[in-house]
């Protein structure tokens, strides 16, 4: 498979990336790559393992971040990750891809190198399995007519509305991130997978006119220390964010229309805060409300931080708000 080279002398362009990256994923998918990314913890665990230091293979690469040296990938390949400025320097000689690459299904999808520190992070993991899983089999039951208007907030990777695509491959899909550079790799992952999309920067729906059939998030639900706002969940123990979201997206729903929202509910003294607003908002908009919780314990260690000193747990949860037809 041919890489595109990029000229050295001129600066590297998102259009040059771009088109790196997609290259990328073809040349994986033609080798069978797989990739399941784990939790942050889970990766870390087995990095640390003695025989876990260096890059064997192409899934040490590009799925777990291990340094590699230069003579394991194909030179077209390297040649043309470089001039993007996709990969950096390592210990001694070795280098060190900036990007991962994880399977979602059918799909191979580009996000951050682990660890995701960086101030603009795009992340991908266990979370965005669930969100396409929800996704999915709420489309599967409830499939959109085509030409619907459906809208993934806060797109990442874009793992959301590239699962929705595949359900209902007849809809207007609009991907929205207050993260450039995730939209830029969302843009890659959406092409990628045969997706078509619009694009637009922000942290709120006020670029996409009219109403909407089908709005997805997928909002940050654990507290950041730093209050990054693509990585904080905000107030009431990280709620925050997600109950913005569905003000915001519930009063925009078309008859028939529906968000979907899956996050993380902190449960203090037994009361879930986040499901009593909700409910209310629905209320407030003569909507339906189905809520689950799909998981009642992750991330215990934050249950250690001043933050979470009255939690009981943080519970994963699913929530669709749908408007009623009135046709």
């Amino acid at each position: 498979m041919r890489m595109e080279c990029l000229v050295a002398e001129r600066p590297v362009t998102a259009e040059d990336e771009a088109a790196v990256l997609r290259d990328l994923i073809a040349y994986l998918k033609q080798r069978k790559y797989q990739f399941i990314t784990p939790t942050p913890a889970t990766h870390a665990r087995v990095l640390a393992r003695s025989d876990r230091q260096r890059a064997a293979d192409l899934r040490d690469v590009f799925g777990w971040s291990l340094p590699f040296v230069r003579d394991l990938l194909d030179a077209s390949l390297l040649e043309a990750l470089e001039a993007a400025g996709l990969i950096e320097a390592a210990a001694g000689d070795q280098l060190r891809s900036k990007v991962r690459v994880s399977t979602l299904g059918r799909d191979l999808l580009v996000h951050s190198a682990y660890p995701t520190d960086d101030t603009d992070a795009v992340f991908f993991g266990p979370d965005s399995y669930r969100f396409a899983r929800f996704i999915a089999d709420e489309l599967r039951r409830c499939p959109e007519r085509e030409g619907s208007t459906l809208v993934d907030i806060g797109t990442g990777a874009g793992a959301g509305a590239i699962a929705a695509a595949h359900r209902c491959p007849r809809v207007d899909i609009v991907m929205t991130d207050i993260n450039p550079a995730a939209l830029r790799l969302a843009r890659v992952n959406a092409q990628a997978a045969g997706v078509a999309a619009r694009f637009v920067q922000g942290d709120d729906l006020s670029g996409i006119a009219g109403e909407l059939d089908l709005v997805l998030a997928n909002p940050p639900y654990i507290i950041d220390p730093v209050g990054r706002a693509y990585r904080d969940g905000g107030a009431l123990h990280g709620a925050g964010v997600a109950l913005a979201m569905a003000c915001e997206a519930v009063p925009r729903l078309a008859a028939g229309g529906r968000f979907l929202l899956y996050t993380g509910s902190a449960i203090v003294r037994g009361a879930d805060a986040l499901h009593d607003r909700l409910v209310q908002i629905a209320a407030a908009e003569g909507c339906r409300l189905r809520y689950e919780e799909i998981d009642p314990d992750v991330f215990g260690e934050e249950l250690e931080t001043a933050a979470y000193a009255d939690v009981d747990r943080i519970a994963l949860v699913t929530a669709v708000i749908e408007r009623p037809n009135t046709c």
